[in-house]
């Protein structure tokens, strides 16, 4: 009673004061940002995490007691899986963040003696991009801007590849560039310039090792807040950009044919991620490459014919450069993937890819695309080709030209490859994949549908089986009468019509007479 008196006083006081207290922090769409509880080591304390007064996280010495999200309130998985709880402190991360999630978020610490509170006053900001893309030729310079102002006492780093390369102090008394930083290395050779009052970072004379991902971390007493920046440098060839939703499949293509004396190598931000031997004496992918780590999981597959690699279950920490190298006797040739992966709320990528439909309804099938010229789609349902759009759209194909499945029941719009199926059975659910194909990349996309039965009653049911049987009886009979009338034809009859008794026994429930 005594620790629920202290809670409601404090409430009241913090309340009447309009919560002076409350930490403003303002972050662009796709930061990461860490609200700090100020609890060096978790002992007797216990930490609850509120948004809008909906409780999100919490944490205290029971291993029970630990929940994150939903774990905390069922229906409520507005942040799904993007909260992490720092099980020693009880400091909560909010990853990827965007505009729906700027609001008040109440740190209460509850302890045997007192209770507090403290307020964070979250604003997300609209970003262009999810992640700032960066893309120069070599040789020339490029600009990291956070889009803030240095405030006194926040600490800014400056990270390339989990290694430092740039630091300014809260109070200026230590500022440091790449090898001038403690463990860094020359790879930058006096190439960075480090703006003192903003924090951005500006890369001279860049070269092609320089493509990567960077961050900047802002720290401050009560908060820090993490950035990701995309840098590409391209030599003699452009980048190949490529756009996809999470969960999709990705083929990046090399333009070799067949593997003959080329070594084809794939990279990731500088990590060695994928390779193949021209005698297909060494092949490898992820944690199988040296030095390489654990990041795609089984989700990278090479083509033993071509060298070209295909990214299955696309997330959107998969986003950044892929580099390629094919290697042969007299050169080597590179290119630059820069593939960004939109990150899309699961109930919201729920709704695109998995459609539950009534019978005699319509459905669309929408990729979220617009058709490129000379982009090749393709839709398939369970591996059985329905609908095209080639790059020529005079030879644009549909069901009765492709497959008679679905009988003049396809709608297919020529310039997004979005594929409407009128009037829809329970015979048109399962797997329908489209396959956008261009000289460069291959992206696959899957679509579940489910048309669920009609709903016919068992009284239904068993009056369409006994008028199916009946029909069946009076049509086996007149064939036994016709068949009979043939000289030497009595034992395929028979065979006939137990053939036709075996097919109406197989399924009874099947309220259909074909």
């Amino acid at each position: 009673m005594k620790h629920v008196f202290i809670f409601l006083f404090l409430l009241l006081c913090v309340r009447g004061h309009g919560y002076v207290d409350a930490v403003s922090v303002s972050v662009m769409e796709g930061d990461s940002v860490t609200l700090y509880t100020d609890v060096e080591t978790i002992q007797q304390e216990e930490i609850r995490w509120y948004f809008n007064d909906i409780r999100i996280a919490q944490i205290s010495g029971d291993p029970d007691k630990t929940c994150t999200d939903v774990q905390c309130n069922e229906g409520t998985e507005r942040f799904r899986d993007r909260l992490k709880l720092d099980h020693q402190t009880g400091s909560l991360t909010i990853t990827n963040i965007t505009n729906t999630d700027s609001g008040e978020y109440k740190l209460q610490i509850n302890r045997s003696s007192d209770s507090l509170l403290q307020l964070f006053n979250v604003s997300v900001y609209y970003a262009p991009e999810r992640q700032k893309m960066k893309t120069v030729k070599e040789g020339d310079s490029v600009t990291l801007d956070p889009g803030v102002v240095k405030k006194t006492n926040y600490l800014m780093k400056w990270v390339f590849n989990d290694v430092r390369i740039a630091e300014i102090s809260g109070d200026f008394s230590f500022i440091c560039t790449d090898v001038q930083c403690l463990y860094a290395d020359v790879r930058f050779k006096g190439r960075l310039k480090l703006n003192h009052m903003s924090g951005s970072l500006t890369i001279t004379n860049t070269r092609t090792t320089d493509s990567g991902l960077y961050y900047l971390l802002i720290i401050s007493s009560r908060f820090s807040i993490k950035k990701s920046f995309i840098v590409n440098v391209t030599g003699y060839v452009d980048a190949v950009s490529v756009s996809v939703m999470e969960g999709d499949s990705v083929t990046l293509y090399t333009d070799v044919e067949t593997i003959k004396q080329e070594e084809i190598r794939w990279y990731f931000n500088d990590i060695r991620i994928a390779q193949i031997t021209e005698d297909l004496s060494f092949i490898c992918t992820d944690v199988q490459c040296k030095y390489s780590d654990e990041r795609f999981r089984d989700r990278l597959k090479l083509d033993h014919q071509t060298g070209s690699l295909t990214i299955r279950n696309i997330t959107n920490t998969d986003s950044g450069l892929y580099h390629k190298q094919v290697i042969s006797i007299s050169n080597i040739n590179d290119g630059i993937f820069s593939v960004a992966v939109y990150d899309v709320p699961a109930a919201e990528r729920d709704e695109i890819k998995r459609k539950s439909i009534k019978e005699g309804e319509s459905v669309t099938l929408d990729p979220g695309e617009t058709k490129s010229p000379n982009d090749v789609m393709t839709w398939y349902f369970n591996d059985i080709l329905i609908a095209e759009i080639p790059g020529d759209q005079s030879k644009i194909c549909t069901d009765d030209q492709c497959d008679e499945r679905f009988r003049d029941r396809l709608k297919l719009d020529h310039q997004t490859g979005s594929l409407t199926i009128t009037n829809i059975t329970n015979t048109d659910s399962g797997i329908y994949h489209l396959q956008i194909n261009s000289s460069r990349i291959s992206i696959i996309k899957s679509f579940s549908v489910t048309v669920p039965n009609s709903g016919l009653s068992s009284a239904a049911v068993a009056g369409i089986v006994v008028l199916c049987v009946g029909v069946a009886a009076v049509v086996a009979a007149g064939v036994i009468y016709y068949r009979k009338r043939q000289a030497g034809q009595h034992n395929n009859v028979t065979d006939m019509v137990m053939q036709f008794s075996s097919q109406m026994e197989k399924d009874p429930n099947d309220d259909s007479c074909q």
